[in-house]
C-alpha cells in the first residue's frame, strides 16, 4: 500500500491522482463566482466522496454539502459535517427514519427532496415518529426528465402545499438539476439551457408565492451549468459537484481547460502489438462513462499524455475491456512500461471505483487519500425482518 512516495514514476499502476493545486484552484473559483453571484454554495460530493475534500470545500466557502444516497450522506453526517441536502427521492420508511435519527444524534441539519407524494408521506411519517421537524425541498424537472415534478402542472403547487402543511415537515423552497446541458454540445447551448432553468425555477417560485406559500431557497446544480452562466438572478444556491476535478466532458462544453482538470488515472503500457498500446487500465478503473446522463459528445474513453513528455500529441484510448486499455498507436511508439496521465471521460464513476487516491503536491510529493464514501450508491441497509 502507498503510503508516502517523491514522485509519480514511484506509483504502482493504475492509480487515481489528484493534483492538489488545481483542485484547489477550481474550488476557489466556485467559492468565487457564489460569492460574486450573491448566492450559497452547496457543493454535491457524490464527484469525490471524500471527507477531507468536502472539508476543505467547507473551509474555501460552501455553506455545506450535497450527498446523492442515504449510505452516502450516513458518511458525512458521522463525520460530523452539520449542513447536509440529500439530494435523492426517498421511499422507504426504514431508510428515511435511519438517515433522520443519525443526522439528529450528530447535529447535521439534514434537508430531503420530494417530487411524489409518497415522498412527501414517507418524510412526513419518520419525522413524525422521531419526533422532530425536517426541512424538504420540492424537486423540479427542468428539463431532464429524470426525477422532479413539471413544473407548470397543478401538481407543482398542490404538492409545495402537502409539503408545508405536513405535521413535522417544513417546506425549504424548491431544487432543480439541468443535467441535459451535458447533452447540449457547446458553451452556447449550455448557457442556454442555464437561462431556461434560472427562468422556470423563477416562474415555479412565482406561482408558489402566489399561492401564499413562502419560498425559502432556490436551489440549482449541475457544473457546466453553473461555470458558463450568464445571470444567476432569482437563484439563492448553486450544487455543482464535478467543479472540484473537472474532466474531459467539461472541456468538450467549454467549460473547462485541459490545465484546469485535476483528476488523472495514470496507467502503464503493458503490451504492444503493430495496431495497438495496451495499457492496464480497463473499464474497472476508467469507466465505460461517455459522459453524464448518456452524452456520446467526445470519441473514445478518455485522452492519455506521456508522463515524462506531456507536450507530446495525445493519445486517445479508443477501447475498453475490464482490465484493459486500447491506444490506437497510428505509427506513434509506446514502449511496454511506458507510464501515461489520462485526462478520463468522467471523473464522478472514476473516483467511485477506487478505494483511495494519490494527492499529488507540487513538489511531486504523493500522499495516499481514502475515498471515505466509495460505493456508497449501491449500499442500503438489510430489512428488519431478516434472519442469519
Amino acid at each position: 500500500m502507498l503510503g508516502v512516495c517523491d514522485s509519480l514514476n514511484d506509483l504502482l499502476t493504475p492509480c487515481v491522482c489528484v493534483d492538489e493545486d488545481r483542485m484547489l484552484a477550481n474550488i476557489d473559483r466556485m467559492a468565487d463566482l457564489a460569492r460574486s453571484s450573491g448566492v450559497a454554495l452547496r457543493p454535491h460530493i457524490k464527484t469525490h466522496k471524500s471527507i477531507r475534500l468536502a472539508r476543505a470545500q467547507i473551509a474555501l466557502g460552501a455553506s455545506g454539502i450535497t450527498a446523492s444516497k442515504p449510505a452516502e450522506a450516513m458518511v458525512f453526517i458521522e463525520a460530523g459535517f452539520t449542513a447536509i441536502t440529500l439530494a435523492y427521492p426517498l421511499f422507504h420508511p426504514q431508510v428515511v427514519r435511519e438517515v433522520l435519527a443519525a443526522a439528529a444524534r450528530h447535529g447535521t441539519a439534514l434537508r430531503l427532496i420530494a417530487d411524489s407524494p409518497e415522498t412527501v408521506a414517507v418524510a412526513a411519517d419518520a419525522s413524525h415518529a422521531l419526533g422532530q421537524h425536517t426541512e424538504v425541498q420540492l424537486k423540479i424537472d427542468v428539463g431532464l426528465h429524470r426525477c422532479g415534478v413539471d413544473p407548470y402542472s397543478r401538481d407543482a403547487v398542490s404538492l409545495a402545499l402537502a409539503i408545508a402543511r405536513a405535521p413535522y415537515l417544513a417546506f425549504a423552497g424548491i431544487l432543480s438539476h439541468a443535467g441535459h446541458a451535458y447533452a447540449s454540445g457547446s458553451a452556447d447551448a449550455v448557457r442556454r439551457i442555464a437561462r431556461e432553468e434560472c427562468a422556470t425555477m423563477a416562474d415555479m417560485r412565482a406561482r408558489l408565492e402566489a399561492a401564499k406559500l413562502e419560498v425559502p431557497e432556490v436551489s440549482v446544480g449541475s457544473t457546466p451549468t453553473v461555470l458558463l452562466n450568464d445571470g444567476l438572478d432569482g437563484i439563492t444556491e448553486i450544487r455543482p459537484g464535478n467543479y472540484v476535478f473537472l474532466d474531459r466532458m467539461q472541456i468538450s462544453l467549454g467549460a473547462a481547460r485541459p490545465e484546469d482538470v485535476a483528476l488523472t488515472v495514470l496507467a502503464s503500457v503493458v503490451s504492444s502489438n503493430q495496431q495497438y498500446a495496451i495499457i492496464d487500465a480497463g473499464s474497472k478503473v476508467l469507466s465505460s462513462d461517455r459522459g453524464p446522463h448518456g452524452s456520446d459528445n467526445i470519441p473514445g474513453f478518455g485522452i492519455a499524455v506521456r508522463l515524462n513528455n506531456p507536450s507530446d500529441q495525445p493519445f486517445v484510448i479508443s477501447q475498453l475491456s475490464e482490465e484493459h486499455g486500447f491506444i490506437a498507436r497510428e505509427g506513434r511508439p509506446l514502449a511496454v512500461g511506458e507510464k501515461l496521465r489520462i485526462i478520463p471521460n468522467h471523473a464522478c464513476p472514476v473516483m467511485n471505483l477506487t478505494d483511495r487516491f494519490v494527492m499529488v503536491r507540487t513538489s511531486g510529493r504523493c500522499t495516499a487519500v481514502p475515498v471515505d464514501a466509495r460505493c456508497t450508491s449501491s449500499q442500503a441497509p438489510l430489512p428488519q425482518s431478516a434472519s442469519t
